[in-house]
């Protein structure tokens, strides 16, 4: 409890609280506003498909028998078999010495890989999709330790922050101080652009995440290609993977006919989408790449869900794990 509490104040005291009012709301994130997010997790249903290998105790069913808290079957006694677990209403009956067997139920690690690099750090409402990203990971964390799960992460923005599986509360607030830093703005805008950024940190993944996992990808997934599909594809062999792809409203659709203001935080420019050809070329790319990414992600039977930079995260996180839950698992395609 000591270095929980320990963490607890230095999360308060972060130096991204202070400049998240400089920055205007929706444009970073603070260590109070994600320790708040604990509340809103509550209801949220990280859901189960796989069977658990973890060694330690926790809420999933697992494969392995032995002493544990769920009972499963009386069968005939076998040489070796331990007395406490006699069953003796049904060696009664069965005139038969029987004992009893155990399910015993497992924790399991719930891994949150964020991605933070400059295409995340836009947004034309509500907030940017580094901000929502940060938040869903924040959910996510508070979801996983209320239900005795462990969390770990992987972070990355060219370079890579790992943090293995860990429970209760020091797991997830750990996870939130990372997020804090992370999510910065004018330092990570002007981080460079990787072109291959989600094919170097998908490997590492397989650092953090054991089999058995559950992992969740944010993402825009504006680095998405065959690569990234093959690696991802190698996680859900062993481990339930969950993609969450991050928008904004101007990636669904383009505005109106017009001339835009924007910025990185440091430079400003014009979008200029006033010719119909501009406009067409721009509608045409963006439903390419949406397109793209629910192809690659239904060949290797990941669910995907969509979050909104104007969505209400926590309450749109909920209801969508909650339909997955309900949907039978995809079935994973052959791919070349």
């Amino acid at each position: 409890m000591r270095v929980i509490r320990k963490w607890w104040r230095g999360l308060r005291a972060t130096p991204s609280d202070a400049s998240s009012a400089a920055y205007g709301p929706g444009t970073c994130v603070s260590a109070d506003e994600l320790l708040q997010l604990r509340h809103a997790a509550a209801g949220i249903a990280l859901g189960n498909r796989s069977r658990v290998g973890s060694m330690l105790a926790g809420g999933y069913a697992s494969r392995f028998r032995g002493r544990g808290m769920d009972y499963l079957e009386s069968r005939s006694y076998q040489q070796g078999d331990d007395i406490r677990n006699m069953d003796w209403r049904v060696t009664a009956r069965a005139c038969e010495p029987h004992v009893k067997l155990f399910q015993e139920e497992r924790e399991r690690p719930v891994v949150v890989m964020v991605d933070l690099n400059p295409t995340m750090f836009f947004g034309t409402r509500g907030a940017y999709k580094s901000v929502i990203a940060a938040r869903a990971a924040a959910l996510i964390g508070w979801a996983a330790v209320a239900n005795g799960d462990r969390i770990g992460a992987l972070l990355f923005n060219g370079g890579h922050e790992e943090l293995q599986p860990c429970g209760r509360r020091r797991g997830v607030l750990r996870l939130i101080r990372k997020l804090v830093s992370a999510t910065e703005p004018v330092a990570r805008m002007k981080a460079e652009q990787h072109p291959d950024r989600l094919n170097e940190a998908l490997p590492r993944l397989r650092r953090v995440a054991r089999p058995g996992s559950l992992i969740f990808v944010l993402s825009d997934f504006y680095a998405m290609d065959d690569t990234s599909g093959k690696h991802l594809q190698y996680l859900r062999r062993h481990n339930d993977v969950l993609a969450v792809q991050i928008v904004d409203a101007l990636e669904l659709a383009p505005p109106p006919p017009g001339l835009y203001g924007v910025t990185d935080g440091v430079n400003t420019g014009i979008l200029d989408l006033l010719s119909r050809t501009r406009q067409d070329a721009c509608s045409e790319y963006l439903a390419r790449h949406h397109r793209q990414i629910r192809e690659q992600m239904r060949q290797r039977a990941i669910n995907l869900l969509q979050l909104n930079t104007a969505d209400e995260v926590s309450g749109k996180l909920r209801l969508g794990l909650a339909g997955i839950s309900s949907r039978a698992a995809p079935v994973a395609e052959k791919v070349a």
